[in-house]
């Protein structure tokens, strides 16, 4: 089991970057949200889950290990396959995720393409006990979004601080509408602006 990658990013192509690991370059599904901020050129870990099939074997990669687990736990659900369950994970945070399973509100996937509304029920009695959201509520935003996350990744890819980084994503969240929210260059922008785009991110 191949558990996770670093290496350097060869390319990016919508859901599919290319990361050369030891002289090889790796293909890995990403969702879109990663693929955005995997900069060509740049290092780059992602935690993966190696699907191996009879004629196939398929690479998928996240930003970060809860990614990972709910995507595992996806797969579990029937009809649910390794590409829905990252369809899911693109378009839904892990705390998203937990949030609706909790609430029984299987609406919310119905949302994501390629789920119906069976799979979508499926997947709300399944992973019911399963999984909890991690982040304690504060206020109308209750989840670290997976654009929340590509943008610190960016942020710490400039060369700011991780906790600066994190803290400065969290300030503008509560500040922007939804829609702004789900847009990483709309985020990285308001960010960097916040941080000061006149000044040199400082040396680590």
């Amino acid at each position: 089991m191949i558990s996770s990658v670093r290496g350097t990013v060869l390319s990016v192509a919508g859901t599919t970057a290319v990361i050369e690991v030891g002289g090889i370059g790796l293909a890995v599904a990403v969702t879109t949200q990663h693929g955005l901020v995997l900069r060509v050129g740049s290092e780059a870990t992602v935690h993966t889950a190696l699907i191996v099939r009879e004629d196939d074997l398929s690479l998928f990669g996240f930003a970060t290990r809860d990614e990972l687990v709910v995507f595992d736990l996806l797969r579990g659900v029937t009809g649910v396959g390794p590409k829905s369950a990252l369809g899911v994970l693109s378009a839904m945070s892990p705390d998203e995720v937990a949030t609706a399973v909790a609430r029984e509100d299987d609406g919310a996937f119905r949302k994501v393409s390629g789920i119906g509304p069976k799979t979508a029920k499926l997947i709300t009695l399944s992973l019911s006990g399963k999984i909890a959201v991690t982040h304690a509520p504060s206020g109308a935003r209750t989840a670290v979004t997976p654009a929340d996350v590509a943008v610190v990744e960016a942020l710490v890819g400039l060369g700011w601080p991780e906790r600066l980084a994190a803290t400065t994503v969290d300030d503008i969240s509560g500040t922007v509408s939804d829609a702004d929210r789900a847009s990483v260059p709309t985020m990285l922008r308001l960010a960097l602006a916040q941080l000061g785009p006149a000044q040199k991110a400082p040396r680590s």
